[in-house]
């Protein structure tokens, strides 16, 4: 009876809050279980999920969550790793949705203001303008929002310059949860703290009560608040002892929103240098560059970051190892030391002093990188840390092993940094731990994931918690350095502060949240730190037909390399997430995605296993790019996963029309290649066409695609009889793809035209052959395999090694790499396939000069499986002035784009970036785009371009028609 009244008390809610809000209110199992986390090891289901538009859906919301007695967590992006963006139970205020602008900056006052849920990226370029910036930057810059900074009071690597968020406030507008509103700042005199008390009703009483607070314990407050600059655990009392000027805005700043609601904040903005050099120092271990940083630290740098060896190697298992690490000192941990100047001769100045004291150490080594584009590409590993750091390198183990956050953010004052780190080594060694310190060594930061086995052991996990707690506060100490302390860390508080304290917290937290309706369970009355654990329990063993061969066999390890990071829900640029790009939920994200599929396996939110509907639902707009392949730090690989699920899903059941229509494409093409003329005349007729559409499964605003008069395999035929092989060339066999031999077989063509005269004699397999890539993407395994199994009999069985197989479509030549080995073991072919660019530049071919502009599209699964550094030498070689776009996915992604349904976001992946692009580009601009799904999303949604391969590039380049 508790429950069934339970339940229907939430259905109440959910009724009134619909009734009420202007924005989305989700209640459904979808959208609880991908709230059920954020980047923490914490998983705690909500009761449901509000997406205010505007301050007043705010107000409703949490009145009626009062009303209810139902808890409300505010979250932004979502990247906590303590665990305070998650509650159970609780309403989840999605901020970032919808309340998410720089609604005005002011350079003369040097302020900004911003709603709770505006992205930090999004104030920097609002700010940028008049020279200014807002100081902290996390490295999760691109995606977190200005409300949860202030919730965290976060810091990132300039803080040595520039403070924390908590330096930067200059008036919070606050909503508690009993529905009175309120603005606070400070530091406030004397006489404004006594206006402030005199005030009437509950915002005299709040004030009354936190001066009173502050009066009756001055000399604790200022004994036992440890003072140094990354105190992130507790709440900030000693902000409001007289001489700091009973400063509510700062005492708030780091409470993880269990004190009051953020409806808006002005913040304080610095001036941003005109240039800046970086000023790397190279030193034996982590200990020894902690040691070095108290001389270094007086010469003002905007940057101590330490990062050591020990990250390299685990992104180099990744397979992600860039270039730019080449220009690192010798050494096992490095500091970056970045200066800033009004011009690069003072910034390089600075820089050559700095440069000259690192050498002054024993044993250290040092570089100065005054390049604008080496600086940014080293940063960019440094800002990867958090995600590169969750899987350590074994050799025992393909993929690595999973690290875990909790004990990711301590700080200890940076004089005593070194023999913390060296006291922090002895206690991993005592457990068996490993991880990769890294973090901000000039504040005495540092953030260290752990392979603790959390779902084996969780027992050990709070052993060394605890420990290790005892260790930092030995140490003069903090718990947390900038992520707050959420679930992970709130109950050690006890370790770091004495019980008098721990009663202010508990009082500080009454005083604005009497009935406790605000994030219960952090900081105040915590709840365990190694319950809720999200890889804990009972997970289900569905049947698989992929080998995951990264991950142990398992889907389950696949999904949970998801740690929450949420480089996925960047909108600005990258490949990964295009239908998140699109629509803004968090259900089509690859974290969502993840999670999603996470809860199936788990089998208590998501009941139905395969056969889950909002699996499929979520499933549904993923595009199949592979960018999260890629770009995703911890590389979840969504389109492996929706192959899987379709493949489950549908086994035994009947399929959408267009799996049948679009993932038997090949056949159908065959078949219609028989009578091209017929089938054009038939896509032509207004009638004809709306009924193939139908049968396919084709949304009725795509053109149906014409069929060439002859098929490659016809061409060639006709052009081998008329010119032999040439004597002496070097042999390629060019795999000549279903799409291009039927569908669109110029690229081919003129990829045989364009070889034969640089000096290469085409051949081609002996029989048809096909990849499987549309029955892969509709999750038809069983005869993907046969497809592939078929069409490498049709090889010659003693392929020459030294045999390149040249593929012209992006997307076929991935699956020929990528999914030949997973699903039928064959590991020859892959090695000796190459791209059309590959090709030519391993040969080193002479390629004449062009010269021109040009516009490259690259296809996404070249991006993420084959890699452009060779194209980009040809482009360039070609003498082509070219731009690569940065737009992600065209939208089309093979079938994807075509399926009723997938319309909007197709388009909307397209209008980003590439159609704009291609619209603005001259006449005479070259459009580049290998991948057949992105020349035909460019000629239906932007004609007036005709988009080319790579071939016929360098066959106009040779001058052949």
């Amino acid at each position: 009876m508790a429950t069934s009244d339970a339940a229907g008390r939430t259905a109440d809610l959910a009724r009134a809050l619909r009734s009420t809000v202007r924005g989305e209110v989700r209640f459904g199992t979808a959208e609880r279980a991908v709230y059920s986390q954020d980047a923490s090891n914490y998983r705690q289901v909500p009761r449901g999920v509000v997406k205010p538009a505007d301050p007043d859906d705010v107000r409703a919301a949490v009145a009626l969550c009062r009303e209810y007695g139902v808890p409300v967590v505010p979250r932004g992006a979502g990247t906590s790793i303590g665990g305070q963006a998650i509650g159970p139970g609780a309403v989840v205020l999605d901020f970032r949705r919808h309340l998410n602008r720089v609604l005005a900056v002011d350079p003369g006052t040097r302020t900004a203001r911003v709603e709770p849920g505006a992205v930090l990226d999004d104030l920097q370029a609002a700010a940028r303008p008049y020279g200014l910036r807002f100081g902290p930057d996390p490295s999760t810059h691109s995606r977190c929002t200005l409300g949860g900074m202030i919730g965290n009071n976060a810091c990132g690597a300039h803080s040595v310059a520039w403070g924390r968020t908590s330096d930067h406030l200059r008036s919070l507008d606050l909503l508690l949860a009993d529905g009175t509103e309120l603005t606070v700042g400070g530091p406030l005199t004397p006489a404004e703290r006594d206006r402030l008390a005199a005030r009437p009703g509950r915002t005299g009483e709040l004030h009354r009560a936190l001066q009173s607070l502050a009066a009756d314990h001055l000399a604790l407050l200022r004994r036992a608040m440890p003072a140094l600059p990354r105190r992130g655990s507790g709440y900030a009392l000693d902000a409001l002892l007289p001489e700091h000027g009973h400063d509510l805005a700062r005492a708030l700043a780091g409470s993880e929103g269990s004190c009051a609601v953020l409806l808006g904040a002005t913040v304080g903005l610095v001036d941003s240098p005109a240039a800046r050099a970086l000023v790397v120092a190279g030193y034996p271990d982590e200990a020894a560059a902690a040691d070095a940083l108290p001389d270094l630290l007086p010469f003002g740098p905007l940057t101590a970051e330490g990062m050591a060896a020990d990250l390299l190697a685990a992104l180099a298992a990744a397979g992600r190892r860039p270039a730019v690490l080449d220009r690192l000192p010798d050494g096992a941990c490095w500091l970056f030391l970045e200066t800033g100047g009004a011009d690069a001769a003072e910034a390089a100045d600075r820089a050559r002093a700095l440069a000259a004291a690192v050498r002054r150490t024993p044993r250290a080594t040092v570089t100065v990188l005054d390049d604008p584009g080496e600086q940014r590409r080293l940063w960019a590993v440094r800002e990867a840390a958090a995600g590169i750091v969750t899987r350590l390198p074994d050799p025992a183990v393909p993929g690595g092993v999973p690290a875990w956050p909790g004990w990711e953010d301590s700080a200890v004052p940076v004089e005593r940094l070194g023999d913390y780190l060296r006291a922090l080594r002895g206690l991993l060694a005592r457990h068996g731990l490993r991880g990769v310190p890294f973090g901000h060594f000039g504040e005495g930061c540092v953030h260290l994931r752990l392979d603790f086995p959390l779902a084996e052991r969780p027992q050990s996990f709070r052993e060394f918690m605890e420990q290790a707690a005892d260790l930092v506060v030995a140490h003069g100490g903090s718990l947390s350095g900038e992520h707050g302390d959420g679930q992970a860390r709130s109950e050690l508080l006890s370790r770091m502060y004495p019980p008098e304290v721990l009663e202010l917290f508990g009082r500080f937290k009454r005083i604005w949240d009497p009935e406790n309706l605000l994030n219960p369970g952090v900081l105040v009355d915590p709840r365990p730190l190694d319950a809720d654990l999200r890889v804990a329990g009972r997970f289900r063993a569905l049947p698989l037909a992929l080998p995951y061969e990264r991950d142990g066999g398992s889907l389950l390890n696949a999904v949970h390399r998801c740690v929450g990071v949420a480089k996925c829900v960047d909108t600005a640029s990258g490949v990964m997430c295009p239908s998140y790009m699109a629509t803004g939920e968090e259900r089509h994200s690859t974290r969502g995605r993840a999670r999603l599929l996470a809860e199936m396996l788990r089998g208590e939110l998501v009941t139905d296993g395969w056969r889950s509907a909002e699996v499929r639902e979520a499933l549904d707009l993923c595009l199949g790019c592979k960018g999260c392949a890629s770009e995703c730090p911890v590389q979840v690989d969504l389109a492996t996963y929706k192959a899987e699920f379709l493949h489950q899903h549908y086994r035994w059941r009947p399929r959408p029309r267009s799996h049948l229509a679009l993932g038997w494409l090949p056949l159908w093409l065959r078949g219609a290649a028989l009578a091209p003329g017929l089938f054009n005349a038939l896509a032509r007729h207004r009638g004809s066409a709306t009924v193939l559409r139908w049968a396919a499964g084709i949304d009725p605003r795509r053109s149906l695609p014409a069929l060439p008069p002859e098929t490659f395999g016809r061409w060639f035929r006709r052009y081998r009889a008329a010119h032999p092989e040439p004597a002496g060339a070097t042999p390629v066999l060019l795999w000549p793809d279903s799409m291009a031999d039927l569908l669109d077989p110029a690229p081919a063509r003129a990829a045989v035209l364009a070889l034969e005269r640089l000096g290469f004699a085409v051949r081609l397999p002996a029989g048809r052959v096909c990849c499987g890539l549309t029955l892969v993407s509709t999750g038809q395994l069983s005869l993907a395999r046969r497809v592939m199994r078929r069409s490498l009999a049709n090889l010659p069985p003693d392929l020459p090694p030294d045999l390149p197989v040249v593929g012209l479509e992006p997307s076929c030549t991935a699956t020929l790499r990528e999914e030949w080995p997973r699903l039928i073991g064959e590991h020859r072919l892959p090695t000796r396939v190459r791209t059309f660019a590959e090709l030519l530049d391993e040969h080193r071919v002479d390629l004449p000069r062009l010269e021109g502009a040009a516009l490259t599209q690259v296809h996404c699964h070249q991006h993420a499986v084959l890699g452009t550094d060779a194209d980009r030498r040809v482009a360039e070689r070609l003498g082509l002035a070219n731009t690569v776009l940065d737009s992600g996915c065209c939208g089309l992604a093979g079938n994807f784009g075509m399926e009723r349904g997938h319309y909007e976001v197709s388009v909307a992946a397209a209008e980003r970036v590439l159609l704009p692009a291609v619209r603005a580009a001259a006449p005479d601009t070259l459009v580049l785009a290998d991948g057949l799904s992105c020349r035909t999303q460019i000629n239906d949604l932007a004609p007036g371009h005709r988009p080319l391969h790579l071939a016929e590039v360098v066959l106009r380049a040779l001058g052949i028609n």
